[in-house]
């Protein structure tokens, strides 16, 4: 890696090169339309053996089609092919190992990931590689030097292109569709039946997305200016995101730890979020070289409190992570969790050296240990996008000693996350302590896990939240004094029973099967059927303003009560027919 040469001119890409927009957009619809007939689910469902090699198949080359489309310049087309066909391999490869995805063999998704995010950082250290390795700057500083403003540059301009080209695909179908319609009109609906084809869509969104990406990257200038105009905007918000930082960072002596593992599970998430927003809005603020450097002096003070908040909030995070851990053990997430607090530790760290070292003029410094921080996330994320490291393997492992030690007792234990989110490590393990278990209970417990169809038919768990109970200032009961059963009162405040506000007065006979519950909106027949209560009948409350204020002053007051009515209405073949008449 090479430090930044500001003097390095941008690569002069102004030049239209029509047949790049052709080329993809036909590439774009050929790929698209070779993967739904490689994976396409009515024809190979009951070929599960095979799903992982058809959906890596797939990836190959939606992922290589996708990454060429991005790389591919006039000069050295092979370079940007290699590339391609490289990254489409990866992912594929990471597909492959992941499977047979539709079984309960299938990996952790997060190498997938993974994977993308090492081809998503590869991409542009390769522009900017490719686009400077004939230069004589870059090879003074060394064959394999990469300049940071042009790999700062394609980064963001990459996901600017992304986003464009997804807005462009989004145009296209909409104009696709009004046609379709325009054509229905006069009876031709050739192509709305088309669109309604899978095949069909899927190669116009293919085709419109390679179109869209090749149309834009002839206009590299628009891209370079909407670059700009992204990280000017997000810059303005660093301040801001700094003094929050500043702000909880400060909070924390006085209020201590423990709210933040009382407040929420997802700790360590927002932490890492928070990381990275701050990450990203540093970056923005300082720009791909010393031309682009702010001059005001308050995004230059957020760029150094960002830099100094990012290692306090990957420590909490890893505090949050290890104290999950040490309560509940290892499992795979876990253990995910522990790389992303990690690389978030590696790059507050980096950071706060070099704001230590060289204060305000830390910019050109933090774009360097940017260069280097992103081929060393780039080789790791790479590496964890393989089955070189199994976390589902140690996490049986963790789980299984704990079990056996009695860290974790055996009612505690979690028999749905061994059989089904550690992967075949896991299986295999349930199906071992089922067979030969240290201990009756165990072998029972874990047969019960082994034959289970589904992980929601393993001790599955109540979906209806517990309901609060009702206030006593909105309910009135009808014989007054009258007592309701418990389990009909637990469920007044259903959305079917008194709601959540309003009145509500329940007529209920001691002993009766039946309750009739009334609100302002609504009056409700609820009976017990097979020793459970529900509705049965509803009818709409119909009042203006006025009459739903005295129908409201009406049930606070008890006036409320059950009439047998007689009516007049036309009946045919013993059914009624139409509205009563009286």
């Amino acid at each position: 890696m090479a430090t930044e040469h500001p003097e390095t001119p941008l690569p002069d890409d102004s030049g239209e090169w029509p047949l790049r927009a052709w080329g993809l957009a036909v590439l774009g619809g050929l790929t698209a339309f070779a993967i739904y007939w490689i994976v396409r689910p009515d024809r190979y469902r009951p070929d599960v053996d095979a799903i992982s090699v058809r959906l890596a198949l797939g990836t190959f080359l939606g992922i290589g089609a996708l990454v060429f489309g991005f790389l591919v310049e006039r000069t050295r087309i092979h370079w940007s092919a290699a590339c391609a066909a490289i990254g489409g391999a990866i992912v594929a490869l990471t597909i492959y190992w992941n499977g047979p995805f539709g079984t309960r063999h299938s990996e952790e998704p997060w190498r997938i990931v993974c994977a993308v995010l090492a081809i998503a950082i590869a991409a542009p250290l390769f522009q900017a590689w490719r686009d400077a390795h004939p230069a004589e700057e870059a090879q003074r500083a060394g064959k394999f030097a990469i300049p940071y403003p042009e790999a700062h540059s394609h980064a963001w301009t990459n996901v600017v292109l992304w986003c464009a080209a997804w807005v462009f695909v989004g145009v296209v179908w909409a104009m696709v569709l009004l046609l379709s319609e325009l054509f229905r009109l006069i009876g031709i609906n050739l192509l709305k039946d088309l669109l309604e084809k899978d095949w069909a869509a899927l190669t116009l969104t293919g085709a419109a997305l390679g179109a869209g990406i090749g149309l834009l990257r002839d206009r590299d200038g628009i891209l370079r200016l909407l670059q700009r105009v992204v990280t000017t905007i997000l810059s303005v918000l660093a301040p801001v995101l700094a003094l929050g930082l500043v702000v909880f960072l400060a909070a924390i002596p006085f209020t201590g730890l423990a709210p933040l593992w009382d407040a929420t599970r997802s700790t360590s998430p927002i932490l890492l979020g928070c990381v990275i927003g701050a990450l990203s809005l540093a970056n923005a603020v300082i720009g791909d070289h010393a031309s682009h450097e702010t001059r005001s002096r308050l995004l230059r003070a957020s760029v150094a409190a960002l830099g100094i908040a990012m290692l306090p909030l990957g420590v909490i995070a890893a505090v949050s992570t290890g104290l999950r851990i040490q309560q509940y053990g290892l499992t795979p997430d876990r253990l995910w969790a522990v790389v992303f607090t990690a690389i978030a530790c590696a790059y507050g760290l980096a950071y706060l050296v070099v704001l230590a070292r060289r204060r305000l003029a830390a910019a050109p410094h933090l774009r360097s240990a940017n260069l280097r921080l992103a081929g060393g996330l780039c080789f790791v994320a790479l590496a964890l996008s393989t089955p070189l490291i199994n976390f589902g393997a140690l996490s049986t492992r963790d789980q299984l000693a704990r079990l056996e030690s009695g860290r974790t007792p055996l009612d505690k234990f979690d028999w749905r996350a061994l059989r089904f989110d550690f992967g075949p490590t896991g299986e295999a393990a349930t199906r071992r302590l089922a067979a030969n278990g240290r201990t009756p209970a165990i072998r029972a417990a874990a047969t019960k896990a082994r034959d289970a169809q589904g992980r929601w038919s393993l001790d599955p768990v109540a979906l209806e939240p517990k309901r609060r109970a009702i206030a006593s200032e909105r309910l009135l009961v009808l014989p007054r004094g009258t007592r309701l059963p418990r389990d009909l009162y637990d469920q007044l405040t259903g959305y079917t029973a008194c709601g959540y506000s309003g009145a509500c007065t329940v007529l209920y006979s001691p002993g009766s099967d039946e309750a009739v519950i009334v609100t302002t909106n609504d009056t409700n027949l609820w009976k017990r059927e097979n020793g459970k209560w529900g509705s049965v009948a509803a009818r709409p409350v119909t009042s203006g303003k006025g009459k739903l204020e005295r129908l409201e002053a009406a049930l606070k007051a008890g006036s409320v009560e059950m009439r047998n009515v007689t009516r007049r209405q036309v009946f045919v073949d013993g059914q009624p027919v139409g509205q009563d008449f009286e």
